[in-house]
């Protein structure tokens, strides 16, 4: 079994939870994870020692989201570097966790070369493992300074599209601090937006797998004191005909080099009602997010979870009196098969932009994602 364990947390922790964390007591260093499973109910951090802890956790979806996967991996690969594991072994695991995601195999490549680069140039295992840690803290800060800059670019995009503020967004799944080693991708620019009395509204999608939007994203927006709403996914559409929503506004796990993007499932919908309601449909996410190895959306591997978070429904993990901690309530028939995808691919042509640390792409094309990486590129080796 992997050499993980749970520890209640400070319940007097201030809002800006630390999700992730590299600690060094004197057994040995441990990751340490904010348990997202156990959200809203209790706040419990989960403590891995191992990389085969780590790939737990990612696979129970205990940490997500596409920033914080990254440097989750790249976490996992210095942990055992410094533990004294087969390195590579640790990589291969954790890069394979999560298939639709691609910021978790980037986030584990920059480990894995930094400790490779030094072994190359004869240094030793010590100071191998120095260097995947101190590239796992470097994309950490990263992280959050592109944070930031999404939130900037994304509110004066939003700002151009409806002058005037009073915005009422609609989000769908969770894209905030509890994905980030900032404030988020999405989430972030609602949040600026309210810090700016600009937001009327946050619309909150509940959001399979495991309802992330009503347990993860209303905790959010319910402790930064947002004006919020929660709706289960299928009340959207009422919502757009309704006239109450202004902007969508979501995350990505993988953007295509066409520009498709992955997000958690029920998004492609939303970006058909928002193209029928003439309503904008914005991504955010960093430029890691976008994979030019995966030519189209037809080509990114979705995600297929297990059928029982549909057919039962779990409430967070907490142990009460007569119960199994994590057991679910049936709601179909015994044996009733499922359809559950953990994502799904929404075509450039319903875009209306994809915004990123660099600035926002709109028209989403191609040829204009590729100008986008080309300028990242050339800040980064600047």
């Amino acid at each position: 079994m992997a050499d993980q364990y749970a520890r209640s947390g400070d319940p007097r922790r201030p809002t800006d939870i630390p999700v992730i964390r590299w600690e060094e007591p004197p057994e040995g260093p441990v990751l340490v994870l904010l348990d997202q499973t156990r959200l809203p109910a209790e706040e419990v951090e989960l403590v891995c020692t191992d990389a085969p802890a780590l790939v737990e956790a990612i696979s129970s979806l205990a940490v997500r989201g596409a920033p914080l996967l990254g440097i989750a991996g790249a976490y996992g690969v210095a942990l055992a570097a410094v533990r004294g594991f087969d390195v590579n072994d640790a990589a291969a695991a954790l890069e394979g966790a999560r298939p639709t995601a691609v910021n978790l195999g980037m986030g584990v490549r920059r480990a894995l070369s930094a400790h490779q680069g030094v072994l190359a140039r004869g240094g030793d295992l010590r100071e191998a493992a120095g260097a995947a840690l101190a590239a796992a803290r470097r994309l950490h800060r990263e992280d959050a300074e592109a944070s930031a800059r999404m939130a900037r670019h994304g509110l004066a995009l939003l700002d151009e599209l409806m002058p005037g503020g009073g915005h009422r967004i609609l989000t769908h799944c969770n894209t905030g601090s509890l994905v980030s080693g900032g404030e988020g991708t999405a989430f972030a620019v609602a949040l600026a937006a309210h810090r700016a009395g600009r937001l009327r509204r946050l619309w909150v999608d509940e959001t399979r797998p495991l309802l992330q939007g009503a347990r993860l994203t209303a905790y959010e927006a319910a402790r930064s004191g947002m004006a919020y709403t929660l709706l289960t996914d299928a009340a959207a559409g009422s919502l757009f005909a309704a006239g109450e929503v202004d902007a969508v506004l979501i995350g990505a796990d993988r953007i295509a080099a066409d520009g498709s993007v992955a997000n958690k499932v029920g998004s492609y919908p939303l970006a058909v009602l928002a193209r029928y309601h003439h309503v904008p449909f914005i991504v955010v996410a960093p430029v890691t997010t976008v994979d030019p190895r995966t030519p189209d959306g037809a080509s990114i591997e979705v995600e297929q979870r297990p059928g029982h978070e549909v057919t039962e429904v779990t409430a967070p993990r907490v142990p009460m009196a007569g119960t199994e901690a994590g057991g679910g309530i049936l709601v179909a028939p015994l044996g009733t098969q499922a359809y559950n995808p953990a994502f799904d691919v929404t075509p450039p042509e319903l875009v209306t932009a994809i915004v990123t640390e660099e600035g926002a792409v709109s028209p989403v094309t191609a040829e204009a994602l590729a100008a986008l990486c080309a300028r990242s590129r050339q800040v980064t080796n600047s």
